[in-house]
């Protein structure tokens, strides 16, 4: 059929026609983008840009990690002993105040009274009492001139052991009523801080439920709308000293110990923000540990002169077991973790890297203790590993001066490193 050479020669012709016009496509990109293919791409390794730590001896302190808590040494609840109204609030919410200091006095008129009634009937009484012994006196007398009759002198002993015993109980009488008196005027009974204030000027108070009130003075003349109340006044926490409780391994609680003996070791606190809020100093090791946990309860105190603890805080912990003396150390981040181990990148004279496999004997706030593999003085990659290999060429941009280990614990957040 004549067709089928004509079609075989319109199709060579559009094969042909279609590869001219991609390659003027491609000469045009690569005309408008001024590059020339190169002859071999991947000759030669590229320059890795790092920076760099020098290895130094230095002392790192040995330090176990933990999570605690601040508590106040102690914690009162002030609570009225009698009933009345208050008429006067004697300090500020909030404020500091000192043990002893008076805070709340309650109306004082009806104690005042019970206190005058019973002074006045023990008055009474002891007249009676001085009436019975001069009787007393006087019958003996006639008993022993057989004037009266012996029974009537024996009597008369008994009324003046009664009226002694009257006279007694006026006398506690009156001890209850001074103390009732003394009640209204409601002290401090701890140094601290203030809290809000649970009742309000004229507020009729009176002691919590289920405790009886004390003494006979039980109402108290208070303004228009007071209401009534029982409980707590005011609530104070002493700050300083102050306590921080915190739990540790029972797997390091050997060294606690050991070291505890020494002498009292130091605790450090930090905010979640890893700002210093104290030292102080381990003062309780608990006597038992938590088989649920696995932990054992620490308790340290802080002196908080600058209040900077406060109760319920939660802080981070670091208790100071001891301080490993010239070691050698390098930043934690030129240690890297393989298959074989620990190892880091350390730089030649000819800035070409070789790989050196360490073994790191602890980790401490971005300082890591190398106890065999290299040694005091080298240059090692402290950033930008993750392109190296044996033998890679770095440009170093910045060698960081040995940073103490003091210094870098206090800066980390302390819950980082796990104890080691």
């Amino acid at each position: 059929m004549a067709f089928l050479p004509n079609f075989a020669s319109r199709r060579r012709a559009w094969l042909v026609g279609a590869l001219v016009v991609l390659g003027v496509v491609a000469f045009g990109v690569q005309h408008l983008s001024g590059r020339t293919p190169k002859a071999n791409s991947g000759a030669g390794n590229p320059t890795v840009p790092v920076t760099a730590a020098i290895a130094a001896r230095q002392d790192v302190p040995n330090i176990v990690n933990a999570i605690g808590t601040v508590q106040s040494i102690d914690s009162v609840a002030v609570q009225p002993r009698v009933t009345g109204a208050i008429v006067k609030v004697e300090f500020t919410p909030g404020q500091d105040v000192k043990q002893g200091q008076e805070l709340f006095l309650i109306d004082p008129r009806p104690y005042q009274a019970a206190l005058d009634l019973a002074k006045a009937q023990l008055a009474h009484d002891e007249a009676l009492l001085s009436e019975a012994q001069n009787d007393l006196t006087r019958y003996q007398v006639l008993e022993k001139q057989q004037s009266i009759a012996s029974q009537q002198a024996q009597d008369q002993v008994f009324v003046v052991e009664q009226d002694k015993g009257t006279v007694q109980l006026d006398q506690a009488n009156i001890e209850t009523a001074r103390l009732n008196l003394e009640y209204c005027h409601i002290a401090a009974p701890v140094s601290g801080r203030a809290g809000t204030l649970m009742v309000d000027l004229g507020n009729l108070v009176g002691p919590p439920s289920g405790q009886a009130a004390s003494g006979s003075g039980t109402t108290g003349s208070s303004s228009s709308g007071s209401s009534s109340t029982g409980g707590t006044l005011v609530s104070i926490v002493q700050l300083q000293p102050i306590y921080v409780n915190f739990s540790v391994p029972e797997v390091v609680l050997d060294q606690v110990i050991k070291n505890q003996a020494k002498g009292a070791l130091e605790v450090r606190a930090y905010s979640q923000a890893a700002k210093l809020l104290g030292t102080g100093k381990l003062t309780v090791i608990d006597n038992q540990v938590n088989t649920t946990t696995g932990t054992a309860a620490l308790q340290a105190t802080f002196s908080n002169a600058d209040e900077t603890l406060w109760p319920g805080e939660y802080v981070s912990v670091q208790l100071v077991l001891g301080i490993r003396r010239d070691v050698l150390t390098v930043p934690a981040t030129a240690v890297m973790v393989g298959p074989n181990g620990d190892y880091v990148y350390v730089i030649g004279s000819d800035n070409k890297v070789k790989r050196v496999d360490v073994e790191q004997s602890a980790r401490r706030g971005g300082v890591s203790v190398i106890s065999k593999g290299i040694s005091a003085g080298q240059e090692v990659v402290a950033t930008g590993q993750y392109r190296l290999d044996n033998g890679t060429t770095v440009a170093v941009q910045q060698t960081t001066a040995p940073q103490p280990a003091a210094q870098t614990a206090a800066q980390a957040q302390p819950a980082a490193d796990p104890p080691q």
